[in-house]
């Protein structure tokens, strides 16, 4: 895809971030209701087994509902590295590659947790508090000199070889270093996203709105610290009100 032109390019991962955008609201769509639980809150189906279902077709299932959701929010920020690179689409498949192995990570996790909170009605009614304190925390870090440095490594446009000629490995090198950068910077605003429910579509939007807007935005540091105040005042009213 290196000769493609430019414009060209621009234009491919519109049509990709659309069709990633309409699936991933598809599948919100499906998965919108979900499994009443002690304390008053709602399980999100994405931790769930469908009807005869095996425990690795329901992780096949998430990984690739995972790897769509994560295009359709990471692709628009990713877009000024593509439009550079001249080998985008490996970029893209070392970048992408990161995050679905962060995903293959956060399932197992997430089942065990399910399990607990199905199999112990006193610990599914501590979720509404412990969600207060986990956004809150979230918050927190993104107050942090840490989540500075990680925003700085991750705008960093010298971590891909952009204007040299790469080869294919060096660009997938290139694409996974971002990956990892981004995993870390985004451990915050992807912590709120799960603990808030993984397939809320409005969770879904403010985060990739922020992570977007942090890495595009002039001033990344206000942006950064805007959505910790946010979070953690969000984080200290479900506390306040949980039961």
């Amino acid at each position: 895809m290196g000769p493609v032109p430019r414009p060209l390019r621009g234009l491919i991962a519109v049509l990709v971030f659309v069709a990633a955008s309409a699936v991933t609201v598809s599948w919100c769509a499906l998965m919108a209701s979900g499994m009443p639980m002690p304390g008053g809150w709602t399980m999100s189906m994405a931790w769930m087994r469908m009807p005869g279902q095996t425990w690795p077709g329901a992780a096949a299932g998430f990984l690739a509902m995972w790897a769509v959701m994560m295009v359709a929010m990471m692709l628009p920020s990713l877009m000024p590295v593509l439009l550079r690179h001249r080998r985008p689409v490996r970029v893209a498949g070392g970048y992408f590659a990161v995050w679905i192995a962060a995903g293959a990570a956060i399932y197992p996790l997430g089942i065990a947790v399910a399990a607990c909170e199905m199999r112990w009605p006193a610990v599914a009614r501590l979720v509404p508090l412990a969600t207060g304190f986990a956004i809150a925390a979230a918050g927190i870090v993104q107050l942090t000199r840490w989540k500075t440095r990680a925003l700085e490594r991750c705008r960093d446009p010298a971590c891909c070889a952009i204007g040299r000629r790469p080869g294919p490995r060096q660009a997938w090198r290139d694409g996974r270093s971002l990956g990892l950068h981004c995993t870390t910077c985004c451990a915050a605003p992807i912590a709120v996203l799960l603990v808030t429910g993984v397939m809320d579509l409005v969770a879904m939007v403010v985060i990739a709105v922020a992570i977007t807007a942090e890495r595009l935005a002039p001033w990344p540091r206000v942006v950064s610290r805007a959505f910790g105040v946010c979070a953690l005042a969000v984080g200290a009213v479900l506390v306040a009100v949980a039961p």
